[in-house]
């Protein structure tokens, strides 16, 4: 081939990789080959953006010429924008995507600003940077002020809710149901509790985080149905429901809305408030603990509302009447990601929570229905009769718990619910006339319009404690210059919030899911490094207490001083510290050695996967080309 054709050749070539580069960029097709579709979107949020009505405009800000930026923050910046470039194929024109590049001292830093989002610095002597996200559509606006690479699993989640709640404009309904104090002693209660000399019960943080994003509206337990136009319903330690209630609940849930169900089956609001007195006058205890058993066993749900879970690993210290402290079993005290999932949008950004004598939930043998655990105990935890509690002292209550495994506190029901009403809604319960004759009841008819089973899917939070929601076990009250202010001492308030605010999205929002990250661990490198450390460390941890053993004994001799304080250093004396010197240098490198060698492994396989980067493109280039002269030659 004469040279001439072969730079056509060459030139042509360049051209076809460009154009099978452009074709591939445009055409609106993917494979996503990772294990858990980390670059696809879901149903949800293709569902989602099938329901835009008005244009709307994304406008992503990444200073990606800012000195010091870490790479890891340049490749999330780079899969932060094609996943938008997802949204935007998937939203038919419904969505426009500006990348900004807000440079220091420019209109471009200026709109940045003014949009909330936040200046971040990766490292010291490094630039700030924004890396953010602005949503507007007409005279809406909302925004991530600050991207962060460690939320990476959540970011689909996070981009469709800001692109759901830019759309709302009114904030979104939640119906209350609840026989506790949330909201602080009602002005009906106030005077009543003046009277009895009683502290009005101020209301509770958990309410105020809630009233931010919602708009809540009181439902009493004797009501016989619920107000139209709810969006999520809390229920918290619900007692005394009127069964038409318990049937509106029921249908509310079939129909795709979601719920939010605390019960207890120990209050301590409620031990507070009982008498003793009036139990010595055969008045009985008041009753502390909440069910809805009706509700619980049609939809799949073991609970038992007699039995309180303690925790020997969790449990909570505790000041005693002597003025000494104990671990207290039942007051449980989570911590760490073993006890909040890590791939649920709720619990996934919590590291810590207080439950005070808590139930446990559990699905039922055979029932039909995905139940996620949320929260859970250690492995050395057990249940324990919640009348045991009445009189036991915390020393008591732990030498009655038989570990059992673990139990789950709170969990999230999902899938087709059957009604917990198959005959329709019950019939009303009238009280009986003394002056009429006894009337036979007739059996409730079914309706016709009532919900047998869910629509799509139900989503139900359940957890099984309520006092985790009073401040008393999440905030630290203090005066701050005549002002109450509040710092938390765990993520009660945070698990609250993320939940209600989860369930109180769309049903698309709400059937997303936590993904995996982008960012791979070697799992064969850290799998080596445990077995590496196991199989030395019994000989490093010998023979550093060899080491200082050895140390121990110089020292001593080294100490023995006679007359005018000086050492006397007999031949003996001087030759037992020469060994015990050379000892000490042998074990210091019997360390060395074996310190290198829980890195030679490692090293070994690091140096195999760099050659393999290294040669794995040419040598596959060079086979083909060898196969493509081979195959033109025959």
């Amino acid at each position: 081939m004469k040279s001439g054709s072969k730079t056509i050749a060459i030139v042509l070539l360049l051209v076809g990789l460009l154009l099978v580069n452009y074709l591939a960029s445009s055409i609106p097709v993917r494979i996503d080959a990772t294990a858990e579709s980390i670059y696809s979107l879901s149903d949800g949020t293709k569902r989602m953006l099938g329901k835009i009505e008005e244009p709307v405009t994304i406008d992503l800000y990444f200073s990606k010429d800012a000195s010091g930026l870490p790479i890891n923050y340049k490749n999330y910046a780079a899969r932060v924008q094609e996943m938008l470039r997802q949204y935007v194929r998937a939203s038919r024109g419904k969505l426009t995507l500006n990348v900004i590049n807000p440079r220091l001292d420019t209109p471009d830093e200026e709109k940045a600003t003014a949009a909330g989002l936040q200046q971040q610095v990766a490292q010291q002597g490094g630039e700030p940077f924004f890396f953010g996200l602005v949503v507007t559509q007409a005279d809406q606006q909302k925004s991530v002020p600050a991207f962060t690479p460690q939320r990476e699993q959540f970011l689909e989640y996070d981009l469709s809710k800001l692109i759901y709640s830019v759309q709302q404009l009114d904030k979104r309904k939640l119906g209350l149901i609840t026989s506790l104090p949330l909201q602080g002693t009602s002005p009906q209660e106030m005077q009543m509790m003046m009277m009895m000399r009683r502290q009005p019960q101020p209301s509770q943080m958990v309410m105020e985080e809630l009233a931010q994003s919602f708009a809540i509206t009181t439902v009493e337990a004797s009501a016989t149905e619920l107000p139209a136009g709810l969006d999520a319903l809390f229920i918290a330690h619900p007692q005394n429901v009127s069964p038409k209630l318990q049937f509106a609940i029921d249908q509310f849930l079939l129909g795709g809305k979601p719920v939010f169900l605390a019960v207890d089956p120990s209050s301590q609001h409620f031990k507070r408030q009982s008498n003793p007195q009036q139990q010595m006058m055969g008045q009985g205890p008041q009753n502390v603990s909440s069910d809805l058993p009706t509700l619980l066993t049609a939809y799949g749900i073991q609970y038992d509302p007699q039995k309180v879970v303690g925790d020997l690993e969790n449990a909570t210290t505790v000041t005693t009447g002597g003025g000494g402290t104990a671990r207290y079993p039942i007051w449980l005290s989570l911590r760490g990601k073993e006890a909040f999932n890590q791939k649920s949008l709720p619990t996934a950004q919590l590291n810590s929570a207080m439950f005070i004598e808590s139930g446990s939930l559990a699905k039922r043998e055979g029932a039909d229905v995905t139940f996620t655990p949320l929260v859970e105990t250690s492995a050395q935890a057990g249940d324990i009769a919640s009348l045991m509690l009445q009189f036991a002292q915390p020393d008591d209550v732990a030498k009655q718990i038989t570990p059992s495994g673990k139990k789950t506190i709170a969990a999230m029901v999902t899938g087709k619910l059957k009604t917990a009403f198959p005959n329709g809604a019950p019939a009303d319960d009238k009280p009986a006339d003394p002056t009429k004759p006894e009337e036979k009841k007739e059996e409730p008819k079914p309706a016709a319009d009532s919900l047998k089973e869910s629509k799509t899917s139900s989503t139900l939070f359940i957890i099984a404690d309520t006092d985790w929601l009073f401040d008393d076990y999440s905030v630290r009250k203090y005066n701050f210059f005549g002002q109450t202010a509040a710092q938390p001492i765990n993520d009660n308030l945070a698990f609250a919030a993320n939940t209600v605010e989860f369930l109180g999205g769309s049903q698309d929002l709400i059937s997303i899911r936590g993904k995996g990250s982008s960012l791979r661990e070697f799992t064969v490198v850290r799998r080596m490094e445990a077995e590496a450390q196991k199989q030395y460390q019994a000989k490093l941890t010998q023979l550093d207490t060899d080491l200082q053993n050895v140390q121990k004994q110089l020292t001593e001799l080294q100490g023995k001083k006679g007359e005018g304080n000086r050492l006397i250093a007999t031949p003996e004396m001087a030759k037992a510290i020469e060994n015990f010197q050379k000892q000490q240098a042998k074990i210091r490198g019997e360390r060395r050695e074996i310190r290198l060698k829980l890195r030679e492994s490692i090293d070994a396989l690091e140096n195999k996967l760099l050659v393999i980067n290294l040669l794995s493109t040419p040598l596959l280039v060079g086979l083909f080309g060898f196969w493509f002269y081979r195959s033109r030659k025959l």
